[in-house]
């Protein structure tokens, strides 16, 4: 019997991946395999699962398991239990909203690449203190938008984001222009519509254009 491939080798950064991250949240798990399948053909090989729905591990196992060319990570990390939870899974990278020192703690140890949201100066320069370079920026359009990042970029310029939270196609360029942006989170290459009629060709296409947003 010939062996499942292997997946594709554990990022160092998720903001180097692709410039878009999409942030994907999956109401039956039988949709997983086809939308990140439909993602990577795009272009998005870094899929951010979160983990808002009871379908969400379960997807998480079954791209992880199924689409060795996904770099699958698990979203809306908010606790150590959801840290745990998402590693046996199988997911490849950890993003969260915020972060607390017991997530932080958490997250450091699972021996992956992660996200701790952010959405102040204050946050930054205390994950700074941790060691910790790679950030959520979050929610990205009502916490300041594009003026905000480059208003940081002068006295942090150690820190690098993923802002996500209302980021547009339109909008993205502009945040990727950034020097301390390395890619941004959005749901706009996943319309509910098409992944309810399984219109996989239709998210392929918005994938394709995303991956092509840097400037």
């Amino acid at each position: 019997m010939t062996p499942p491939p292997a997946p594709s080798p554990l990022p160092i950064s998720v903001l180097d991946l692709a410039p878009v991250l999409p942030v994907v949240v999956i109401d039956k798990a039988a949709d997983a395999v086809p939308l990140a399948r439909a993602l990577v053909a795009g272009g998005l090989p870094a899929i951010e699962v979160t983990l808002r729905t009871p379908a969400a591990l379960d997807a998480i196992r079954a791209i992880a398991a199924e689409v060795p060319d996904a770099v699958v990570g698990a979203g809306t990390v908010i606790t150590p239990a959801a840290v745990a939870d998402a590693v046996a899974a199988g997911a490849r990278f950890l993003v969260s909203p915020g972060w607390s020192p017991a997530l932080l703690a958490a997250m450091k140890t699972a021996g992956m690449p992660f996200l701790p949201g952010v959405s102040t100066a204050s946050e930054v320069v205390a994950l700074l203190e941790q060691g910790v370079r790679e950030m959520k920026f979050f929610p990205a359009e009502a916490a300041g938008g594009t003026p905000y990042l480059k208003s940081l970029a002068a006295p942090l310029p150690q820190a690098r984001f993923c802002p996500t939270g209302g980021i547009t196609p339109a909008a993205a360029p502009s945040y990727l222009a950034l020097p301390n942006v390395g890619c941004v989170g959005g749901t706009w290459m996943l319309p509910p519509d098409a992944i309810a009629a399984g219109d996989w060709p239709r998210v392929r296409a918005l994938a394709h254009e995303a991956a092509r947003l840097r400037p």
